[in-house]
C-alpha cells in the first residue's frame, strides 16, 4: 500500500478534527441516543433514528481519520524550502495569461484538499501540469472551457 502524502500543517488539522470527534461530538451523540431512547417505542422514534444515523457517520469519519493518519507520509514543507521546482507543498502564485488574473494555490494531499482555501489535491490536473515547474514557466491545463494557460509567477515552501 502506498503512502498517501499529507503536509504536517493538514495532519495536524486532521488530528484536531479527530480529537473533536472522540472528545465532543461521540459523547453528544451517544447522550442524544440515551434521551431519545427514553421517549420510548423505537421503532416511531424519528429522534431515535436520527440520532443513530449521525453516530454512524461520526464513528465512520473516526475510521476514516485513523486510517489515513496512519497510514500517511507527514511532510515538512519548511524543510523544503530553497528548492526552485514545484513539488508537493510547494505554495505556487499563478498569473491567468488570458486575464492576468493572479491566484495563489499550496499544492496538498488528497486528505486536505480544499480549493476554497487555496489547497489543491497533489492527484488534481493543475498540480500535476504544475510538478516540476519553476517560477517563469508556463502551464497548460485542459479545462472543460478548452486550454488555459498560466504563468507561474512565484514558488515558495512556507510550513
Amino acid at each position: 500500500m502506498s503512502r498517501a502524502p499529507l503536509t504536517a500543517k493538514g495532519a495536524q488539522r486532521l488530528r484536531a478534527e479527530l480529537e473533536e470527534l472522540k472528545s465532543v461530538k461521540r459523547p453528544a451523540i451517544i447522550e442524544a441516543i440515551a434521551e431519545a431512547r427514553a421517549h420510548g417505542d423505537l421503532r416511531e422514534n424519528a429522534e431515535y433514528h436520527a440520532a443513530r444515523e449521525q453516530q454512524g457517520f461520526i464513528e465512520g469519519r473516526i475510521k476514516h481519520l485513523e486510517a489515513e493518519l496512519s497510514h500517511a507520509q507527514i511532510i515538512d514543507v519548511a524543510k523544503l524550502a530553497g528548492s526552485d521546482r514545484i513539488v508537493f507543498g510547494a505554495t505556487v502564485v499563478l498569473a491567468d495569461v488570458e486575464s492576468g488574473e493572479e491566484r495563489t494555490y499550496q499544492i496538498v494531499g488528497d486528505l486536505e484538499a480544499d480549493i476554497k482555501q487555496g489547497l489543491i489535491a497533489i492527484s488534481s490536473p493543475l498540480a500535476r501540469a504544475l510538478i516540476g515547474k519553476s517560477e517563469g514557466d508556463i502551464a497548460k491545463i485542459e479545462a472543460p472551457g478548452g486550454v488555459r494557460e498560466y504563468e507561474i509567477v512565484a514558488v515558495e515552501y512556507k510550513g
